[in-house]
């Protein structure tokens, strides 16, 4: 056959598939075939450029490379128009007509050795194409390979239900126009505001000018306008950027009214290519208040400067989701989906990198900025607390940047990081110890850290909600064990032991009279190492739940079990002395009642009977 002949051909099977998955599923949002579109003719842009440098016939021809974007109301058309490297017979073929074969991928095959670093952000002229008829009944395109003669253009026509219709034409210009035949019910891509809108969205940072035809009533005018920034920030080199150029970048990217606490900017080339640019807010973000865990607004992913999702989840864990940037891959396919994105090695690779940026931005304010990471902590800390939990690979990263109120610091304002804890530890002190409650009045007031403040032993006070959580992760820090002051058994010298011992056993008609009269709400009672001034708490288990939290997930609805509380008691209180020495059994029961529920407030538990423990009080205060 004639090669210049007019021909209607079939599409490979694989390409009707493709197009019944575009059209039916493949993007969510209906309005992407426009960044498809544009891309493609960024990556013919691209080539021209690249083969300009090498092909004395095509030299000037890159001279003024640029994109429009043009409307027909009357006409119901939308036109992609680009004058990049177009295409010949053969690559319509095989860039149209074929999936299996893409020219700009054999393109990518031959170039070897720094042709390959020179050209990675040519892209591939492949399935996004398909994209155009989620919104059109059928797609025109005309094209001619730059370098080739006028009559030698070529016309692609389909309606994309099986065939599309080859032919030659006479072109004047080389480039590419892809034209779009809109469905009846797709008006809203006939409005100048709404494809300004959509470039801005999608293909600001194209680097090629991409022009639209300014409005007048609804119409287009010949007079065209650049509508997009044609310069991606991130692909510029740190050394070319001012601050306020990171500043705004971020102003208009991450939609905040405030400056960037900080940002970092990195290019990984190897076998590997990307960029990130990874900002840290100085308050919290609106969305971050209103959004849950999962509710991801922080990163957008770019491919070859494509914008192709916008809270891609994938790229960094949940608890860095504060994390505002830029993430701009030279490797990912442009059709990435959050399912290809889940099974990705090498979104995996930048991930692991994007974490590391992180946290080496974090390290380096809490190193050399100290009011910056005080208001980084302020805002984000909570969050950050969680990836103790959540990435056991960097935990002991992530701890080291953790702040605590402490016993040694005045008010919850004063906060102290495990390093600063360790440096002044006392000689032959081998834990770090925490208590945690409800508030940081509460913890700072709890009556189990008073042996080991009179001790001059430093506590740090945990009084988030996320904290009790969190220890159980949290249980050593750089070969030195995190203790609870509320749990397990203090340690004591032989001194302290056999004090203990003798103050137990002298005291064992006292707490088996208390026993007695508490029954089954408690499960011991036993001479305690902690008090000093207090008359009684309560002591945990190693592994049992703070009463403050049992209680709060009980509210929201959750089974915990109920355990017999251990209670401690101080018998050189006069509290116990009083009811060691009445006779009055019920006076008794009232003293041993109040020393449990003293001692359960104090802990942050729920009194069973508000009412009655307030009677009882009465009771003990004017007899």
């Amino acid at each position: 056959m004639n090669a210049n002949a007019t021909e209607t051909r079939k599409f490979e099977a694989e390409v009707a598939q493709v197009l019944h998955l575009v059209t039916h599923s493949l993007y969510s949002h209906k309005e992407i075939f426009l960044r498809e579109l544009i891309s493609n003719a960024s990556d013919a842009c691209d080539k021209l450029r690249f083969q300009a440098l090498s092909d004395p016939a095509l030299k000037g021809m890159d001279a003024d490379l640029h994109i429009d974007v043009l409307w027909g109301p009357e006409a119901r058309t939308l036109s992609v128009r680009d004058n990049g490297i177009g295409m010949t017979r053969e690559d319509v073929i095989a860039n149209i007509g074929t999936i299996a074969s893409s020219g700009t991928r054999k393109f990518l095959e031959n170039l070897s050795g720094d042709q390959k670093a020179d050209a990675r952000l040519i892209g591939q002229f492949g399935v996004g194409f398909y994209a155009a008829f989620v919104v059109a009944d059928k797609v025109t395109v005309h094209t001619r390979h730059a370098g080739a003669d006028a009559a030698q253009g070529v016309k692609w026509e389909s309606d994309g239900k099986g065939e599309y219709l080859l032919e030659s034409e006479e072109l004047p210009e080389h480039g590419t126009t892809v034209t779009l035949h809109l469905k009846a019910d797709e008006d809203e891509f006939l409005k100048a505001w709404q494809l300004r809108s959509l470039v801005h969205k999608y293909s600001d940072h194209v680097a090629f000018p991409i022009r639209l035809p300014k409005d007048k009533d609804g119409k287009p005018t010949d007079e065209l306008e650049t509508i997009n920034a044609a310069s991606a920030l991130w692909t510029r080199p740190k050394s070319e950027i001012t601050d306020e150029e990171y500043v705004n970048f971020y102003k208009s990217m991450g939609h905040d009214f405030n400056d960037p606490l900080a940002w970092t900017h990195n290019r990984v080339e190897g076998t590997q290519s990307f960029t990130t640019l990874l900002y840290v807010p100085a308050q919290v973000p609106f969305d971050l208040m209103m959004g849950g865990r999962d509710e991801r607004k922080g990163l957008k992913l770019y491919i070859k400067r494509v914008f192709v999702m916008d809270a891609a989840e994938q790229l960094l864990p949940a608890y860095l989701r504060f994390v505002r940037g830029v993430v701009d891959s030279d490797d990912l396919p442009l059709n990435v989906s959050r399912e290809i994105l889940q099974q990705n090695r090498q979104v995996d690779r930048i991930r692991g990198a994007c974490v590391k940026r992180v946290l080496d931005l974090l390290d380096k304010l809490a190193r050399d900025e100290g009011e910056k990471f005080a208001t980084f902590w302020g805002a984000f800390g909570n969050t950050l607390k969680e990836g103790v939990v959540e990435d056991p690979d960097h935990r002991e990263r992530i701890a080291g940047l953790l702040r605590f109120a402490s016993t040694a610091g005045e008010g919850a304002a004063q906060t102290v990081s495990l390093d600063d804890y360790i440096g002044r530890m006392q000689v032959g002190q081998e834990a770090i110890w925490v208590i945690s409650a409800e508030t940081h009045a509460a913890a700072a007031g709890s009556p189990q850290l008073e042996a080991l403040k009179a001790k001059g032993v430093e506590v740090l006070l945990l009084s988030d909600r996320i904290d009790e959580w969190m220890l159980n992760s949290l249980t050593e820090y750089k070969g030195k064990r995190i203790r609870n002051a509320a749990k397990g058994e203090l340690p004591l010298d032989e001194s302290d032991k056999q004090k203990q011992e003798e103050a137990t056993k002298e005291a064992e008609p006292l707490l088996e009279r208390i026993k007695t009269l508490l029954g089954d709400r408690v499960g011991e009672v036993k001479v305690s190492a902690r008090l000093v001034d207090s008359p009684s708490c309560l002591a945990l288990s190693d592994h049992e739940m703070a009463p403050h939290l049992a209680r709060l997930l009980r509210e929201a609805g959750q089974e915990i079990p109920q355990n017999k509380p251990v209670l401690e008691v101080n018998p050189a209180h006069a509290l116990l002395k009083r009811l060691q020495g009445t006779e009055d059994d019920a006076q008794a029961g009232d003293l041993a009642l109040l020393l449990l529920e003293q001692a359960e407030v104090a802990a942050g538990a729920p009194l069973a009977d508000p009412a009655a423990f307030l009677k009882r009080v009465n009771r003990l205060i004017v007899s």
